[in-house]
């Protein structure tokens, strides 16, 4: 019972208890040291120096040591990490010096030196303890769709996994993400996401139906835009892909064109964990249709692109072995695809001085404030409301960094995941298997209190056979769990001059209540 109890709740029963036990006859004593172990599950030893000393003897106990990162700390790295779109520990632990950076030379973030340092000294482990109150969990995962005819497929070159090893940039893997909701009938929105295998570098482009013309104006549209020339294409087994129209444009354009194996999701992993750490996360599963549904997601993938690639890190598995069924993986440190791009031998130097200019002029703040807007309409549109696109948030990017400090405190801010709070239940929805014999307990347990609610459930078996399994073993043990809870909050309101052995008390003392 012990462990049940809380110390607030065994230190007003011991002080309760303790002067009459100190005071008290042997017979007396007796009795209140019986009920106070049978309350508090205490041994009885340790039971009779608590009551003897009449308080928690503090001299073993060390102090503990000063708090290294305080508030102003932890408020500090809430906003990086509000401002980051809630990453985890490792990946803002290498983001942190960027962040602030960037936030400071735009007006958004001062620190003093001290609080400054203490978050660049601070380690992956300390920033997921110090974001434990404030982070919240992740979207379910969904299903994959079917493949396309067997023709098509074997004229294209299958890929697996293994074949990658360590390509140069511009071999994508690419993939098509349904926003369906719950049902996939009629016509609904798609998103083509590529995925650089070499640097992670990834581009999203809403599509307004599935069909191969469109990916190909995609392709055309990408390759414009992309920091690194287009070499490789490899999709899965889907018809939006292998048809003739996307194999005759890689063809012209000296794309190696290839698939993945079907059913097999490993070989696409660079894109698939894409497709739920970035269109996933700032899309959800709701259903969008219509043109309006696809012009605000453009708008949501172009913010999105330049935060996703500039200011989330993102891991990179360096290798993996295998002993038995065991397997072991090893990862580099976390890098945006951007710096794995800078530090790259075949990116060409005009294009990292690109990279590197188009990073001195980026405002991550603004830009999470802009996709945040464009979840705000994308759940209007997914509630069937027509929402009314703003062309610019410059009055309410200082609201929207003040509100970093306490978002975590609202739950899910993103408008795409944010679902309507349930009401709290307060009733049983099953029967209780113990309301017609409790009585019948509690009794027993009046009589002995130190009673385990294994013995009582015995006790009951034999007394009423095929009645109560063993499987109702865990119910009577709340059951007891709160009486004995009950009977200790009796105890310590009750009356100063009784309690649980309070009629004992009078008795030796010769003060018979009337």
């Amino acid at each position: 019972m012990k462990r049940h109890m809380s110390a607030k709740s065994r230190m007003e029963l011991m002080q309760s208890l303790g002067e009459r036990y100190r005071l008290g006859s042997r017979l007396a004593k007796q009795r209140i040291l019986d009920e106070f172990v049978a309350v508090t599950g205490y041994h009885r030893k340790h039971a009779i120096r608590l009551l003897r000393l009449g308080r928690v003897d503090q001299s073993s106990v060390k102090p503990a040591r000063p708090r290294r990162y305080g508030d102003a700390v932890g408020e500090a790295l809430v906003v990086l990490w509000e401002a980051a779109d809630r990453v985890c520990g490792k990946r803002l632990k290498v983001l942190i010096p960027t962040l602030v950076e960037a936030l400071e030379r735009h007006g958004h973030l001062h620190l003093d030196a001290g609080i400054r340092a203490r978050l660049l000294s601070a380690s992956a482990a300390t920033i997921d303890r110090l974001l434990v109150v404030p982070r919240s969990g992740g979207p379910p995962r969904r299903h994959r769709r079917s493949g396309t005819t067997p023709s098509i497929r074997r004229s294209v070159p299958v890929r697996t996994f293994a074949d990658w090893k360590e390509p140069v940039p511009g071999f994508v893997e690419a993939d098509l993400v349904y926003h369906s909701g719950p049902n996939a009938s009629g016509s609904f929105a798609q998103t083509l996401t590529l995925t650089d295998v070499a640097s992670g570098w990834t581009e999203c482009v809403a599509l307004v139906v599935r069909d191969g013309a469109l990916v190909t104006e995609a392709l055309t549209k990408l390759r414009k835009v992309m920091p690194f020339r287009l070499l490789g294409f490899d999709t899965d087994n889907g018809s939006e892909f292998l048809n003739e129209i996307v194999i005759a444009y890689c063809r012209d354009n000296a794309i190696e064109f290839t698939r993945s194996r079907p059913y097999h999701k490993n070989d696409q992993a660079w894109v698939e964990q894409k497709n739920g750490s970035v269109v996933r996360r700032l899309v959800g599963y709701r259903r969008l249709e219509g043109l309006a549904a696809v012009g605000v997601l453009a708008r949501l993938y172009e913010a999105a692109r330049l935060f996703v690639n500039f200011f989330q890190p993102s891991f990179k598995l360096a290798s993996k072995t295998r002993v038995g069924a065991r397997v072991t993986k090893r990862y580099h440190l976390p890098a945006t695809p951007s710096a794995r791009l800078l530090e790259s031998k075949d990116v060409p130097e005009e294009m990292k001085d690109r990279l590197r200019l188009a990073a001195a002029g980026l405002d991550p703040l603004r830009l999470l404030d802009e996709i945040r807007t464009m979840q705000r309409h994308l759940a209007d549109l997914a509630a069937g409301e027509v929402p009314s696109l703003v062309s610019s948030r410059d009055p309410e990017l200082d609201t929207f960094l003040k509100s970093l400090k306490t978002a975590w405190q609202k739950g899910e801010v993103r408008p795409t995941h944010a679902a309507r709070p349930k009401p709290q239940r307060d009733w049983r929805t099953r029967v209780d298997p113990f309301e017609i014999a409790w009585p019948l307990v509690r009794r027993w347990l009046e009589e002995e209190p130190d009673r385990t609610a294994k013995e009582i459930l015995e006790r009951l078996q034999i007394q009423q056979p095929g009645v109560f399994p063993d499987g109702q073993i865990r119910t009577l043990q709340r059951r007891v769990q709160e009486w004995r809870t009950a009977e200790a909050r009796r105890l310590i309101l009750a009356h100063p001059g009784l309690g649980i052995s309070g009629h004992a008390f009078a008795e030796t003392t010769g003060n018979i209540p009337s």
